[in-house]
């Protein structure tokens, strides 16, 4: 009964679609040109140009070096460990980051913007920071709840707990700033009118709010995942770069390049960015093109 009232809410509080807009025809003079000359040339020289030289370099002998990293078993188990870690990450961040935008946009309690603050501390706060602050609190030998853990069989610095718990900090708050804005835009209308026809909040959740914020969610996914999968200074400082066990991805890319293995780094590199590019890509090619928000 209560999925068919919520089709009729879908069919009859479905917004129009929206007109486009016209924009206003300005014309281009020498100003617009040179703005549009320096934000190309800044992006060519910070991004493009960078990015180009580690393709090239990565592809210097052909794939040699591509193969070479792939058939080292400690490679192989390094690039195991930082995806295992990245998914978890983004599941982690996904329900959190959800949940946490529902409860900033459609409750008011005391502190809401005191938390609204704290959710983009990972922003600003240094990675060094936020690995120190791990060891500090989860350490074995001198954290507050570290030998307490440890004493019941849970090691969380230099193990793959603490891995997790800085790549999930750091990328904290990106799947809640895409959302946030979108929730608050569709407003609350429709979950009012679903609540109203005998509808539970399961069920209001599941064919009404989440359907509206799925691209939301989509692309903090993605955020969440190319900033997990290239975390480097909180893990380099919880993980202990202990090989075959906690050295992640990133690690595997400074150790090279220290040792000179430059064609090893840039290799590695090149797969990070290529995965991250990917799943750009990939959700700008399958969003739907007249959808603006959801």
């Amino acid at each position: 009964m209560a999925d068919a009232l919520l089709d009729r809410v879908d069919a009859v509080d479905e917004p129009p679609k929206r007109r486009r807009r016209r924009t206003a025809r300005t014309r281009k003079g020498p100003v617009t040109y040179l703005m549009r000359a320096v934000v190309v040339l800044y992006l060519f020289l910070l991004v493009a140009w960078p990015v180009s030289f580690v393709v090239t370099n990565t592809f210097e002998n052909g794939t040699e070096s591509i193969t070479l990293l792939l058939e080292d078993p400690d490679i192989i188990t390094a690039l195991r460990l930082t995806i295992i870690v990245a998914l978890i990450s983004v599941v982690i961040n996904t329900v959190f980051g959800v949940t946490m935008s529902l409860l900033l946009v459609r409750y008011e309690f005391p502190g809401k913007r005191i938390l609204s603050a704290l959710i983009d501390l990972p922003l600003s706060v240094s990675p060094i920071v936020v690995g120190l602050a791990l060891v500090l609190v989860y350490g074995g030998r001198d954290g507050f709840f570290g030998p307490s853990l440890e004493s019941a069989g849970l090691q969380v610095i230099f193990a793959t707990p603490g891995v997790i718990m800085a790549t999930t900090f750091v990328a904290l708050p990106l799947v809640i700033r895409e959302v946030v804005p979108v929730l608050e835009e569709i407003g609350t209308d429709q979950e009012q009118a679903a609540s109203s026809l005998g509808a539970t909040g399961r069920q209001t959740f599941w064919r009404i709010t989440l359907p509206a914020i799925k691209w939301a969610v989509v692309y903090g996914v993605v955020l969440s995942l190319a900033r997990s999968l290239g975390e480097f200074g909180a893990v380099k400082v919880v993980s202990g770069n202990l090989l075959g066990e906690t050295r992640t991805a990133t690690l595997v890319v400074e150790e090279k390049y220290l040792n000179f293995d430059q064609q090893g780094a840039y290799a590695m590199a090149f797969l990070l960015a290529m995965v991250s590019v990917a799943c750009i890509v990939t959700v700008a090619l399958i969003r739907p093109k007249d959808t603006s928000t959801h």
